[in-house]
């Protein structure tokens, strides 16, 4: 048996669709206009109770942007209403410049009761959670735990640079490489073990 192939209808199609049906033709006659059978134009209109459906927003669709991304754009720069281009992307590159400085090192109050919670030793992610619960209308005594924890990172990652330094400047010399590595490869005899 031969079955039809299925067919794709476009925009104009469905409105086309839309506007016979509206003007009160049967499925069987639209659906002779498109050489289908009625059920594949039941279908069609049957998927929104036979009410035409609201036109759907190019402006999204053509950025290849979803929704979302497009919502929070406008409303980060102004609304619906206020939405300028120029201004919107003037304030894209302002927000990127980089590096930006750190929020605890500009805000010494949150800095404070931060460092006052790690020494509870609360994780940064308790703190985060903890500072948005207590201060719900307060931002600038908010702070991600990324934030925290890039804090925590370049904090150690000096420390760690002032030891390694430290080490340089000493008189001891260090170990050459061949050494090392021959070290590694005499290893002392197993004891205390197991066959499995």
């Amino acid at each position: 048996m031969n079955y039809p192939t299925r067919i794709y209808y476009t925009e104009a199609d469905k409105a086309l669709m839309w506007e016979r049906w509206q003007q009160g033709e049967s499925l069987n006659a639209i659906a002779r206009h498109f050489g289908r059978s009625h059920a594949s134009i039941q279908g069609l209109l049957a998927r929104t109770g036979g009410i035409r459906p609201p036109p759907r927003r190019r402006s999204r669709l053509a950025l290849g942007r979803a929704p979302s991304t497009v919502s929070r754009e406008l409303r980060r720069n102004g609304g619906r209403g206020c939405y300028r281009t120029s201004q919107a992307e003037q304030a894209a590159w302002d927000r990127g410049q980089r590096p930006k400085p750190c929020k605890l090192a500009a805000n010494r109050p949150l800095a404070c009761i931060v460092a006052r919670q790690l020494r509870r030793r609360w994780s940064p992610w308790q703190i985060a959670g903890w500072l948005k619960r207590t201060y719900p209308a307060d931002e600038s005594l908010q702070v991600s735990h990324e934030t925290i924890y890039r804090t925590l990172f370049i904090q150690a990652r000096g420390a760690l640079h002032q030891r390694q330094n430290a080490a340089t400047a000493s008189k001891g010399r260090f170990r050459p490489e061949a050494a090392v590595r021959k070290a590694a490869r005499i290893s002392p005899p197993m004891t205390n073990y197991a066959t499995v």
